[in-house]
């Protein structure tokens, strides 16, 4: 009879109060505003991001990309809320915010059309834009410094049957 292998051990923890706040509240719901706005008020959308290249009419095609951006809002928010919240495995809270982490950073990339001044030029941002680039820094640093384990020293490993009466 071959010897029974076991399943690799899961590494759960506890989630310091701060790390819960802003990922399974804050954050999602800041990106249900994002897909709220760029599906249904697909011209304010525009006119904020960029007003001097806003057409008159939405086109066809940015409405239907803007509707697909919406769902990809829509996407970040259950993602985060949801998986993050169904488990206390450590490597899923780290996979996760790494993907966010890149996420992130390419969301700031798409900007650079606008020119340098959109990431420090705090006077000329409008509400668009304090969702654009300070709350993606907020965004990416909570991720940083959750993936570098600040806050998680307070975290202990949990036993697997811990783990779950604390959920």
């Amino acid at each position: 009879m071959a010897p029974q292998q076991q399943a690799p051990q899961q590494v759960a923890f506890r989630i310091h109060v701060v790390y819960r706040m802003f990922f399974f509240l804050i954050e999602p719901l800041s990106a249900l505003v994002g897909a709220f706005y760029s599906h249904f008020r697909q011209h304010e959308y525009l006119s904020l991001l960029n007003v001097a290249s806003t057409p008159e009419q939405v086109p066809l095609s940015t409405s239907v990309a803007l509707s697909q951006l919406s769902n990809m809002y829509l996407f970040f928010a259950l993602n985060e809320a949801l998986v993050l919240r169904s488990t206390a495995d450590l490597r899923v809270w780290r996979a996760v915010l790494l993907v966010l982490l890149l996420a992130d950073i390419g969301h700031l990339y798409s900007l650079r059309e606008l020119g340098l001044g959109i990431y420090y030029n705090v006077a000329g941002w409008n509400v668009s834009d304090l969702g654009n680039v300070p709350w993606v820094y907020i965004g990416a640093t909570m991720r940083i410094c959750f993936l570098a384990g600040i806050g998680l020293g307070e975290s202990r490993a949990l036993k697997r049957k811990e783990w779950k009466k604390s959920e």
